[in-house]
Formats: C-alpha cells, structure tokens, sequence
C-alpha cells in the first residue's frame, strides 16, 4: 500500500501468503474463526455489499458470501495472496470480486458498499488516520465499518514480546486501546461511532513456535484454542481485539 508510515512491505506480505492454505472455509474448530464469524453475523444480512480491506488469503470473506449471503469484493496488494483467493473462491464456486490493488490507488468507488471491514491491518501504520478514513469513504450514507487491531497491550503483548519481540515492530502498539483507536476516526463523517475490546481467548496472537520447541508449542496452541472455542463469553482482561464500528452519517 503506497502509503507513507507503514510499518510493513509489499515483499513482506508476499512471504507470508507463500504458502498454500486448505481450499476450503475457515475451520470453526479454531477460537481465532469463531471470534471473527461473530462479529460478523451481526452486521451482515444477506444481499448486503461487503468489502474486506486486506482481504488475502479471503477465507473469512469467502464466509461472509458463502455462508452470509453478501455480495463481496476483496481488495488487497499481495499478488500470490489475491492469486490463492482467486484460485480458491472458483474452487468454492463463489462470486466475487478480487482486486490486487493498493487501497490508496484502487478503481472501486466510493460510497459504494453496506459494510467495509478490515481485520489486523490499520496497526501496521505508523498513522493510520488515513486508511480509516478510506474505510469510511468506500461506505453508502447508513453504511458500517468495522475495523479489528490485535490487543497488544494486554497480556498478549507481554507473551508476544517474550515469544517473537521483533513481531512487535511492525505494529503500532500506540493504538492499541479503546481510546487511541477511536481518536483514529473521521468524526465529521459519522453519525455512530463506538469501539471496545472483544473476543475470546485466541492463542493465534501469539507465536510460541519462535521460542519454544514444535511438540511445546503446538500442545500450548491446543489447549488455549480449546479454552477459546468453548468459552462462554468475553473477559475483557482477555480479549484478544479492539474493534471500530462506525457508521456513516446520511
């Protein structure tokens, strides 16, 4: 994304969509998708026209049209990533439009889509007041953003800055909590603006894998996955992200 201020590159993301996901839906055995799927049921109805902002590898956006019922396009810079989303959208048999485009030089309109989301992509910017307003500038009058940041300054970070601290570099930890991230927001074009922390426990936001040895690492990502999948409801001491809903106004 040709954007001053991100903390992360095109070469990067590349890298970490190389690999070859499983061609199906996102497995509800993982805490991870499940927090995802719930926020999204509550603001997806079907035939609404939903736009994912950094949508690769597009499993959950594959969700969102399969399972939903939305209308979707997905827009994201990394080649191989838009490629695999392609490959796997036609294998699903799903309608959708998939973009490699940079979001600051994209040919999608504005005021086009009922609900734009992003998941874990607004913190790798130095200052991402930019990018969320483009959320907001891509939405109908009436339309929803949602936009999600990993909780890092919670007891993920102190986990993560043991496990992989140089992990932490590419996120601008200054926006994790409710406050910073609302400050983010492009007040004069909304008529509802909240934020909060949500989730269950989600051992995805960590990497134990760079620390500790394959055997330890998977048994710890099972048995907090496990912890995740049948918690009951959020703790918010616990929860792995911060959201934005904001609404634009009429």
């Amino acid at each position: 994304m040709a954007n001053e201020g991100q903390m992360t590159t095109q070469t990067y993301w590349e890298r970490v969509h190389a690999g070859q996901p499983r061609m199906r839906l996102p497995s509800l055995l993982r805490a991870n998708t499940k927090n995802l799927q719930r926020l999204l049921r509550t603001l997806v109805v079907p035939g609404m026209n939903v736009l994912e902002i950094g949508f690769a590898p597009g499993k959950q956006l594959a969700y969102v049209a399969k399972i939903l019922g939305a209308q979707v396009t997905g827009l994201d810079f990394s080649v191989q990533g838009v490629s695999f989303a392609r490959t796997m959208f036609e294998h699903l048999g799903i309608p959708a439009d998939l973009r490699c485009e940079d979001v600051f030089n994209t040919t999608l309109s504005a005021k086009t889509f009922d609900l734009v989301y992003s998941v874990g992509l607004i913190e790798h910017f130095d200052d991402p007041r930019t990018l969320v307003r483009r959320h907001v500038e891509f939405l109908k009058p009436g339309g929803t953003a949602l936009i999600l940041i990993p909780n890092y300054r919670n007891l993920y970070g102190h986990l993560q800055c043991y496990f992989d601290p140089e992990n932490l570099t590419i996120h601008n930890l200054n926006i994790m909590t409710c406050e910073a991230l609302k400050a983010l927001a492009p007040v004069e074009m909304l008529s509802e603006l909240e934020t909060k922390r949500v989730g269950r426990i989600d051992p995805s936001q960590v990497s134990p894998h760079k620390k500790w040895p394959a055997p330890i690492s998977k048994f710890f990502h099972h048995v907090f996955n496990a912890v995740g999948v049948v918690q009951p409801f959020d703790v918010q001491a616990l929860c792995p992200w911060i959201a934005m809903r904001a609404v634009r106004a009429q």
